[in-house]
Parts: structure tokens; C-alpha cells; sequence
């Protein structure tokens, strides 16, 4: 687990961006998100669910609102009145136990380890990848000179790993290299070795950039060499 990058991971990062940055025209840039969802929409979908169907799980139980203290059986004055508050107790009585359950799941699935068991991973892989796209766009990495800018973004809580190469090495570049290379970085995160794995990835990288976009005549660094912490 990764609690903290320190200033000599940072610096560590920085320097391998700058080694990298120099064998080629292309650009990198590394983004470290602990978060990027809640996911309380999923705690509730689950919850709403489970309240839904779980309830109705007493009704071959012989579901009775006497099984509820206060709502049991009375003296009544007519048998019409009885018949309409016996069905107004057991629909009240039904409610109760909805909302017990509704409280119940949303508690349970609020608990993070739970939470990621029950989250699809199509949705964690969809989100993680929307936050990756955010930083590409804010960051700028669309607008460098040559369209060869490449993110590295990597989210602890989802443990999930994405590599958005910008139009001009999305075109030249097999997606088994990226495959690769997200792979390094999410082995090194489970060891909690992450400045170790953004060093590897950052050099993986450098390599497949060198060999298709080596370094120009003019070669500014468009982009600052770092990693970004959200």
C-alpha cells in the first residue's frame, strides 16, 4: 500500500522524466490519484436493491406485523375496520423492515474493502479511466507541438493502472507495449514499491518513444517533469 511519495521519490521521478524526455520529441507527464470516485452511487444502487427484493423473502415466511412490538393483534369494532388496519399495520410493518434492511446495505458497502468487492470492475475501469482522461486534458498533454504526449496515471484505491498516448504514438505504437508496461507499474504497487514502478514505466516509455519519435532540432520540454499527486 502506498501511504506518501517522499521529495526524493519526487525527485528520483523528475530526474527519470528528464532522462527519458532527452531520447526523444515526445512527452511525459505522471499523475497519482488515491481516489477517484466514491462510488456512493454504487452503495446505493445495492442498498435500493437489496430493499427491493430482500424483503420479500418474508412473504412465504408467512410475514405477520405481530412479529413487531406494538403491531400486533387488537380488539376491533367491526370486522371491516380490523381487516383495513391489519393491512395498514403490515404495510407499515413492511416499510420498517425496507428501510432496515436499505440502512443496513449502505453501511455494509460503505466499507472500502466491501465496496471494492461489489463495484463491477467495468465500472472502476470506466471511471478510472474518465479521471486519467481529465488530467490528460488538464495538464495540456493534447497540446504539444507534435501530438506525442503520454500520460502515466495510476489510481491507488482502484488499483488500476492507464497509459493515455496521445493521436500520433496511439497510431504507431502496439497496445502490448502499454500492456506491459501497465503492468509493471501495478505489480510494483502492490509491493508498495511505487516510485520504483513510475521509474520502470517512465523508462519502458522513453524506450518506445526514442524508437519512434527521436529527439528534434528543437526539442523544447513542453511540459514540466514531475509527478502530480491528486
Amino acid at each position: 500500500m502506498v501511504k506518501s511519495f517522499t521529495p526524493d521519490d519526487h525527485a528520483r521521478i523528475a530526474a527519470a522524466i528528464a532522462a527519458a524526455e532527452r531520447r526523444t520529441s515526445g512527452e511525459i507527464f505522471c499523475v497519482f490519484a488515491r481516489q477517484v470516485s466514491s462510488y456512493r452511487d454504487v452503495s446505493l444502487g445495492w442498498a435500493a436493491a437489496a430493499a427491493l427484493i430482500l424483503p420479500m423473502l418474508l412473504i412465504p415466511l408467512n410475514f405477520d406485523p405481530a412479529w413487531f412490538p406494538g403491531l400486533g393483534d387488537s380488539w376491533e369494532a367491526a370486522h371491516m375496520a380490523a381487516r383495513n388496519v391489519t393491512i395498514g399495520k403490515t404495510i407499515a410493518a413492511y416499510a420498517v423492515v425496507q428501510a432496515a434492511v436499505f440502512v443496513a446495505v449502505l453501511l455494509i458497502t460503505c466499507i472500502p474493502g466491501i465496496l471494492r468487492l461489489v463495484t463491477p470492475r467495468r465500472v472502476r475501469r470506466a471511471r478510472v479511466r474518465r479521471a486519467a482522461l481529465q488530467q490528460f486534458l488538464a495538464h495540456g498533454l493534447h497540446t504539444t507541438q507534435y501530438r506525442t504526449g503520454v500520460l502515466i496515471f495510476a489510481a491507488m484505491a482502484d488499483r488500476q493502472v492507464e497509459i493515455i498516448a496521445d493521436e500520433a504514438i496511439h497510431s504507431k505504437v502496439d497496445s502490448e507495449v502499454w500492456a506491459k508496461a501497465v503492468d509493471a507499474l501495478t505489480v510494483a504497487l502492490r509491493a508498495g514499491r511505487a516510485a520504483d514502478g513510475f521509474e520502470t514505466v517512465i523508462g519502458l516509455t522513453g524506450d518506445v518513444l526514442a524508437a519512434h519519435f527521436p529527439p528534434r532540432a528543437n526539442n523544447p520540454d513542453e511540459l514540466p517533469n514531475r509527478l502530480v499527486e491528486i
